[in-house]
């Protein structure tokens, strides 16, 4: 894995930076909502000044403009004034709410919790008690700082699967690049050693060898097909999956060591399925090469074919170690891996293999610690 420590710093001061601006937004909203819950309780206690004002007059006095004012320009803010006497007055509540006392007690309480009452009253004298609530402006920024951290982790999630999505393209290019040129160095020293086969052929050598050295370099063909078509959408044709895998079964057992015990079993002779042979083979490779590793190169493999109405089954079964339930998919995320050497890539590209080129799919259908079967399905073919 490649580091940049600069790229590394560059997304620790965005980082840093981001923070600090959210901090500070909610610092200035924080403050902001201070501040305007202190003018909310200034008017309030001028509310309660002009009840006092109201309820201290004589019954003959003439009210003044003043405390009618109060009293009218208060249109916002919900609120209960109890009276010494136990009378109940509310202000700025649904006409259906004012004659409901179990709602009034109800928020009372909850007016005590919002905001300290106001005693209505001199001289040790306590007219009334006014509770008040938040108003509906007061209560929507209350929430604004979490509707702003919404906004901010929506924001950053977009850009994070931007970033990713526009990644894991750059490295499938990468990839891509890095296979077709694999091909391309694979295919001089194999012109050169079909050349080199002819000569051997010339001088009379023991045919098995040729023949032999023929296998190698159609192997290597095929090695070289394979890394031609990633990056690329392979032509799929109709093919008879039975024969397909039975090919690359007899290929891995005649090359595996004497160690491993191979068994091969389809329910039906022939299925056909629209596939590309060169990469099907190449999965199966991986497949079963997983599963030797897994078994640290002594036990027994056992590939498996299983058709039904519409889809065909592919079983590759090991007697390893297992894989952790927890692994189950990522095993085939690219760089998974649990090998000391390794590049993770093996299960990577057998899943797209099976997924993207072939559109079928592929997973750990069962695994403990007697041995793991990987399933392959594909979609038969009727026409």
């Amino acid at each position: 894995m490649n580091f940049n420590p600069e790229k590394k710093t560059t997304n620790i001061i965005l980082l840093v930076v981001a923070f600090v601006i959210v901090s500070l937004i909610l610092w200035n909203t924080n403050s902001f909502f201070k501040k305007f819950k202190e003018e909310e309780r200034f008017k309030m206690e001028i509310w309660a000044a002009a009840q006092y004002e109201f309820q201290s007059m004589p019954a003959d006095a003439e009210i003044g403009n003043l405390p009618i004012i109060v009293f009218q320009k208060n249109t916002s803010t919900p609120m209960i004034l109890v009276n010494k006497d136990g009378t109940i007055r509310v202000n700025n509540f649904p006409e259906e709410r004012k004659t409901d006392s179990l709602y009034i007690q109800k928020k009372i309480k909850q007016f005590k919790s919002q905001n300290t009452p106001i005693a209505i009253g001199d001289n040790g004298e306590q007219l009334a008690t006014l509770y008040y609530g938040n108003s509906e402006v007061l209560n929507k920024l209350k929430y604004y700082p979490i509707a702003l951290l919404l906004i901010i982790f929506l924001f950053g999630a977009m850009i994070f699967f931007f970033f990713k999505t526009n990644k894991a393209s750059e490295q499938n290019k990468l990839w891509a690049g890095m296979a077709k040129e694999t091909a391309h160095q694979i295919g001089t020293p194999l012109s050169s050693l079909l050349g080199w086969n002819e000569l051997l052929r010339a001088e009379n050598i023991n045919q098995e060898i040729t023949k032999e050295i023929e296998k190698d370099i159609s192997r290597l063909e095929t090695i070289t097909e394979r890394f031609s078509k990633i990056g690329s959408t392979p032509k799929l044709e109709k093919y008879n999956i039975v024969e397909e895998t039975k090919n690359a079964y007899d290929y891995l057992k005649l090359r595996s060591s004497k160690l491993i015990n191979f068994s091969f079993n389809s329910e039906v002779d022939e299925v056909e399925v629209l596939m590309n042979p060169a990469l099907y083979n190449w999965t199966i490779e991986n497949l079963v090469k997983n599963g030797i590793d897994a078994m640290r190169g002594k036990g027994n493999i056992a590939i498996e074919i299983v058709p039904d109405a519409k889809y065909v089954k592919i079983l590759v079964a090991d007697t390893g170690s297992g894989i952790p339930k927890s692994n189950f998919q990522s095993i085939f995320n690219p760089g998974f891996t649990t090998k000391k050497r390794g590049w993770g890539l093996g299960l990577s590209l057998v899943k797209r293999i099976v997924e993207e080129y072939h559109k079928g799919k592929i997973k750990v259908l069962s695994s403990s610690k007697e041995g793991t079967i990987m399933q392959i399905s594909f979609k038969i073919t009727n026409e």
